[in-house]
C-alpha cells in the first residue's frame, strides 16, 4: 500500500464517498461546543476562525461540508425549480449537519453520514442548502430514514440556528430565508447537482 506523506486538502483532496449521495464523507468544521465559527481556508485547506459566535445561538449538531461539492449553477437551478427565488449558488462546498448521539468534541475530522433530508436555505439571494444526515452506525439515529422522522425539537433548533446565526440586533431585515424542508430523495438530488457543479467548476480536461 502506498502511503501519502502530505495532508489532503479536505475540499479538493478527499472523495465524497464511493456510495454518494446515499452515504457521504463529511469534513466537520464546527461542533456544538464551539463558541467560534470555524471554516476551511479555501487556499490552504486548514481550519480558520471565521468569526466569534457573538450571540447565544450555537450550532446544535456537528456541521461541515461534503468534499468535492460546489453550490453553483445546478444547485441554484434546483432551488429555483421549487419556486425559490435565487440568483446563484453561494460558491462554497455543500453544507451538511450531522445527527449523532455521541458527543463529538472536536472539528477538523472526517466521518461518514447518511443524508435524510435538508433545508432549502437562501442567504442574500444565494442558494445555501443545508443537508441533514445521520452519522453512520449511530446507535440512536441509525433507524431514521427521512427528515420527516426526525424529532421536531431538533429540527426547530436547527432552523432557529440558521435563521439567527448571522443576525445582528438592529441590522435591519433578515437576509436569510428557509424556503422549505425536504426529504431524503431531494437531498440526494441536491448532492448530485453539487457534485456536478464541482466537476464543471474545478475539473479541467
Amino acid at each position: 500500500m502506498q502511503v501519502s506523506l502530505s495532508v489532503a486538502h479536505p475540499w479538493h483532496g478527499v472523495s465524497p464517498g464511493d456510495e454518494a449521495p446515499r452515504l457521504v464523507t463529511v469534513f466537520v468544521e464546527i461542533v456544538p461546543q464551539d463558541t467560534l465559527k470555524y471554516e476551511v481556508d479555501k487556499t490552504s485547506g486548514l481550519l480558520k476562525i471565521d468569526r466569534p459566535q457573538l450571540y447565544s445561538s450555537l450550532c446544535p449538531m456537528p456541521y461541515g461540508f461534503i468534499p468535492r461539492t460546489y453550490c453553483g449553477r445546478r444547485t441554484a437551478e434546483l432551488a429555483a425549480r421549487e419556486g425559490t427565488r435565487v440568483d446563484r449558488g453561494d460558491g462554497d462546498p455543500l453544507d451538511i449537519c450531522i445527527l449523532a448521539e455521541p458527543i463529538i468534541s472536536r472539528s477538523g475530522i472526517l466521518m461518514e453520514a447518511r443524508p435524510v433530508g435538508g433545508l432549502r436555505l437562501v442567504d442574500g439571494g444565494e442558494a445555501d442548502d443545508k443537508i441533514i444526515a445521520v452519522m453512520r452506525g449511530d446507535s440512536v439515529f441509525e433507524s431514521l430514514q427521512d427528515v420527516s422522522e426526525m424529532p421536531s425539537a431538533l429540527l426547530d433548533r436547527l432552523r432557529h440556528y440558521f435563521l439567527t446565526y448571522k443576525q445582528i440586533p438592529g441590522s435591519g431585515p433578515r437576509k436569510i430565508e428557509i424556503a422549505g424542508v425536504y426529504g431524503a430523495p431531494a437531498a440526494h438530488e441536491v448532492i448530485r447537482a453539487s457534485m456536478e457543479d464541482y466537476r464543471e467548476t474545478f475539473t479541467t480536461s
